[in-house]
């Protein structure tokens, strides 16, 4: 590609590099100038524009991004995205529904690495999504790329490299235990903080049981919890592999795979099963409505995506959240107050 300024009369089938305005409308940058558009620059006085010309081996920036666009998601219904019409080089991949976000990385860091004006931006892999939201976008950024470029670019993301891993499992049941003197305004709060997580899947909160905090109270619960999971939110943090909660999902017949993760919010975490329905120990901070590492671990498990050890150790990375207000114990303390509470030590 040719790009650069030329006489108004060797303009014509070339691309407008700038955007400009003549006789009070505007020449959008990126059209492909035609004879009318010459002759209302000419009467305008306008003698030379910047343009980009094809060459032989160029393709131009719709028909590019609509072939990678293509490459990179076959077959769109079953990758949970539309695709819209190319526009400026740019397509839009767009979730047709909620789910997380499937990601082959290395395959687009190869696309990413063939020309730089061919581009992919994508959502971090396992990100949230509802239906219509954007989910990646291809962007020729020049007004043309090379045919064999373009060619590498796709045979590097060639059937398909973003997909939405939708929700398959539409409801869950909550266990809220009471520890003694907890108020109803919280146990209310908390259904609707849950409620509303699972709303955001597309999913049901099934039912909810409030028992006292005792492993035996907790393990009737669990064997008549209705959903196809099941959450525990405790009055009383669990502190333990063996504490009160999992101890209770050993006792219904169940599995503690883990308890705690390197996300903060959500350090206190505990998972596992019961049969084929996964459990989830949530940690206190699942009562706010902000991001805490339960989320991670719901959203996966939602989507019929097993949790492994590795998986919950990678969330390290990235995994120092916003820290949330109602914390009863913040990360970062008044030492100075510490201090002096306990008469000027250090």
């Amino acid at each position: 590609m040719r790009f650069g300024p030329v006489d108004l009369d060797d303009a014509k089938g070339a691309v407008l590099g700038h955007s400009l305005r003549v006789q009070g409308r505007k020449i959008a940058k990126g059209r492909v100038l035609s004879a009318s558009d010459i002759a209302a620059l000419k009467a305008d006085g306008v003698a030379r524009v910047t343009v980009a010309r094809l060459e032989p081996g160029d393709i131009g920036e719709d028909t590019a991004a609509a072939q990678l666009a293509a490459a990179l998601v076959p077959e769109p219904e079953a990758a949970g995205l539309t695709l819209c019409t190319p526009h400026r080089g740019r397509v839009n991949l767009n979730a047709t529904g909620p789910g997380i976000v499937g990601i082959d990385a290395a395959r687009i860091h190869a696309l990413n690495l063939i020309d730089p004006s061919i581009t992919l931006a994508t959502l971090a892999p396992y990100a949230r999504v509802s239906e219509g939201m954007l989910v990646g976008t291809v962007k020729i950024i020049a007004y043309s790329v090379p045919i064999a470029a373009l060619d590498r670019a796709v045979a590097a993301v060639e059937g398909g490299a973003v997909r939405v891993l939708p929700v398959i499992r539409k409801s869950a049941g909550l266990i809220l235990t009471d520890a003694g003197g907890e108020a109803s305004k919280l146990e209310t709060k908390s259904r609707e903080v849950i409620a509303g997580r699972l709303r955001a899947l597309g999913m049901d909160l099934a039912g909810v049981e409030t028992v006292p905090h005792e492993e035996g109270a907790i393990a009737e619960a669990l064997t008549r919890l209705q959903g196809d999971m099941a959450l525990i939110l405790t009055g009383a943090a669990t502190s333990d592999l063996n504490d009160v909660a999992p101890e209770a999902v050993r006792r219904a017949g169940g599995r503690v795979a883990r308890f705690g993760m390197p996300v903060d919010p959500g350090n206190l975490l505990f998972h596992g099963n019961l049969g084929d329905r996964p459990v989830i120990g949530l940690p206190g901070c699942a009562r706010s409505p902000a991001l805490n590492g339960a989320d991670w671990v719901l959203e996966r498990l939602a989507c019929g995506l097993e949790v492994t050890d590795a998986d919950i150790a990678a969330m390290g990375v990235g995994g120092l959240l916003k820290e949330i207000p109602i914390r009863p114990q913040p990360r970062e303390w008044d030492r100075d107050r510490d201090r002096n509470a306990s008469g000027g030590g250090i």
